[in-house]
């Protein structure tokens, strides 16, 4: 499989409008990749906290409709990172009557079809921000590409592990994490994106921002990760393109290999005090 993921730069200067159009024609670039990968919330900004309404966008919306038409004329499997979804009224959070707010990832087919999507489970921001404007995704999502099964998470997800092992006892083998990931903790965005890989023997395809918007700088260094936690790729801090070429096969050979998913223990009861 040929993976490309597009660090993409988030320009306060620059209109949604202008950066989804941008961002269609870099898709439309991929054309020979097999999987193409977008940041979190690339078309308002992760920490944009305060254009979060005014940008949602229902599943049918103006992103959805250019990253079908991107996946389409390239060819390609798109995950299109993720948008503020706009929920359907009445949907049971106790939201305002608009509906509710999701930070949703979206997964086209080559088709342009929307296959997949995924609400963000792990809110960041404690008692602010996406904490409190968005709300909280129920169910891990995993989806068949071709050759492997691809767990979806996004950005802050990273830090929870028992997330992802759900997604591998789904099957998962390829583990796709778009963020908005700040440039104060990249040391952990690094960690994790490895300790996830080695924890589960499975590629970490994790695409992040690059740039300064609502004046939180970006880590950028997008990473590929293989399932012996071995660095195959790392972007720098500014907008740029990671193309890898993945064995797949290599997950069934680690996890043979080295088998110790099969150690695990389940079910074990409280620490005694």
């Amino acid at each position: 499989m040929r993976a490309s993921l597009i660090q993409i730069g988030v320009d306060p200067d620059e209109s949604v409008e202008n950066r989804r159009a941008r961002v269609a024609g870099l898709v439309r670039e991929q054309v020979g990749a097999d999987l193409v990968v977008l940041p979190e919330l690339w078309p308002v900004g992760a920490f944009a906290y305060e254009s979060f309404a005014a940008e949602a966008e229902s599943l049918g919306g103006p992103t959805a409709q250019a990253m079908a038409a991107a996946a389409r004329d390239a060819g390609v499997w798109l995950h299109a990172g993720s948008i503020v979804e706009r929920g359907v009224r009445g949907e049971p959070t106790g939201a305002a009557e608009e509906g509710p707010l999701y930070n949703t990832s979206l997964l086209f087919s080559p088709d342009g079809r929307l296959e997949r999507t995924y609400r963000k489970i792990h809110r960041f921001g404690f008692d602010q921000g996406e904490a409190v404007l968005m709300s909280a995704g129920a169910d891990p999502v995993t989806a068949q590409l071709p050759g492997a099964v691809a767990g979806l998470a996004t950005c802050y997800d990273l830090r929870f592990p028992e997330l992802f092992r759900l997604l591998v006892d789904a099957g998962a083998q390829l583990l796709v994490i778009p963020a908005g990931w700040p440039a104060r903790r990249r040391e952990h965005w690094t960690l994790l994106a490895r300790a996830r890989a080695v924890e589960n023997q499975a590629y970490v395809l994790a695409c992040g921002t690059a740039g300064t918007h609502a004046g939180v700088e970006q880590a950028g260094h997008s990473i590929v990760v293989d399932p012996w936690g071995e660095v195959l790729a790392e972007a720098g801090p500014g907008e740029q393109v990671l193309t890898v070429d993945l064995d797949l096969d290599r997950v069934a050979r680690t996890r043979a290999d080295f088998p110790a998913l099969r150690d695990r223990v389940l079910g074990l009861p409280a620490p005694r005090g």
